[in-house]
């Protein structure tokens, strides 16, 4: 028993995933989000009273309820299939060729391994072989990955393969840059460092399109 937990304190403290897919099990969304919410009330109230806070307190009174909240409807709704954005694609009628990128999208998610925030910027571009989507359709793809216990790689691929899949065509790429408070505030306690990871398909495997995109992403956003 000690070598597994061994094992699985490596596996958490050196942030390494097990899967290509968020493990959830298949029985994750037989009760209802309300049903949930009273399940893990329960739960943040045993958590606290176990490290000594006086819940009668008044402003303890309401945290676990206000946590149970959080995490079902907001940090980790992403885990729910029907919470899912509609990605409308559009016809690319004026016949833009070229890579659009949408570059600083604010992503803000959890690491599965402490439940502490990962804070940070995707960068996402596609090169359309007929097919556009909006703009702020990107944005909630990052989003609905991201809000879910996570780590970072696996996001990264999971955007790049949302966006393949919509826009039908493999030429879609991402590069995420955030930071980790389970590495920030704890462990190491490096407040400086931060993780990049990318993922590049199609055209974008190929150096000099893979360079443009990099390119794009150190200008300077003017207002």
């Amino acid at each position: 028993m000690k070598d597994n937990e061994d094992f699985q304190d490596e596996i958490g403290e050196n942030h390494i995933a097990t899967k290509a897919v968020n493990p959830v099990r298949n029985d994750a969304f037989e009760i209802s989000d309300e049903q949930k919410i009273e399940l893990i009330k329960k739960d943040v109230e045993s958590i606290l009273y176990t490290l000594g806070m006086d819940l009668t307190d008044d402003s303890l009174a309401g945290t676990p309820n206000r946590v149970a909240k959080m995490f079902v409807k907001e940090i980790f709704g992403g885990l729910n299939p029907a919470k899912k954005p509609s990605s409308s694609t559009f016809d690319n009628n004026y016949k833009y060729g070229e890579m659009l990128v949408e570059k600083n999208i604010t992503l803000y998610s959890t690491c599965e391994h402490h439940l502490l925030p990962i804070i940070g910027r995707a960068h996402v571009a596609y090169i359309s072989k007929g097919k556009v989507i909006g703009l702020s359709k990107m944005n909630r793809v990052v989003e609905y990955f991201a809000k879910r216990p996570q780590v970072q790689e696996r996001l990264t691929m999971q955007i790049v393969q949302e966006l393949q899949s919509v826009l039908g065509t493999d030429d879609v790429a991402c590069v995420i840059d955030a930071k980790h408070l389970c590495v920030n505030s704890r462990g190491i306690k490096d407040i400086e460092s931060s993780t990049v990871t990318a993922e590049f398909g199609g055209q974008f495997k190929d150096l000099q399109t893979r360079r443009e995109f990099l390119d794009y992403l150190k200008l300077e956003t003017q207002f």
